[in-house]
């Protein structure tokens, strides 16, 4: 059964629904389960000021986008990717020591939630994917 805290956190977003306002933008889709997600970043002088978002996914990717939107602020690029590392890695080890790091993300690392962990990661590799593209060009 999924933690009612999580059902709260996903409905409750100030960042939900794109304003056409961005410096970079995103859309990517879950290849294992169709979640889907978009996303608007402001970045200025490689600090991620803002993010909003829209979704057709499960909770969990909903809720992961509502916490990361309000964390993300403020935030330099290099380390976004070094956090997305160590967020990444903990699904994959349950003794580590990052779990500090992600304070409210911690819902997440219950064992019984990590066969979802890429519906949670799904907002991450949007802001990737959308840094990234934007590097190409």
């Amino acid at each position: 059964m999924i933690n009612l805290k999580i059902l709260k956190i996903a409905e409750n977003s100030l960042n939900i629904g794109l304003k056409n306002k961005y410096t970079h933008r995103s859309n990517i889709k879950n290849k294992i389960c169709g979640d889907k997600i978009s996303i608007e970043l402001i970045l200025r002088k490689n600090i991620i000021v803002s993010m909003r978002y829209e979704t057709e996914s499960c909770i969990f990717c909903q809720a992961s986008a509502s916490i990361l939107s309000n964390e993300i602020k403020k935030t330099k690029i290099n380390e976004f990717f070094e956090l997305k590392e160590k967020f990444s890695n903990i699904f994959q080890s349950k003794d580590n020591n990052d779990k500090k790091i992600f304070k409210n993300f911690k819902i997440f690392f219950d064992k019984k939630y990590y066969n979802r962990k890429d519906c949670i990661l799904l907002p991450f590799n949007a802001i990737t994917k959308a840094i990234k593209n934007e590097k190409l060009h």
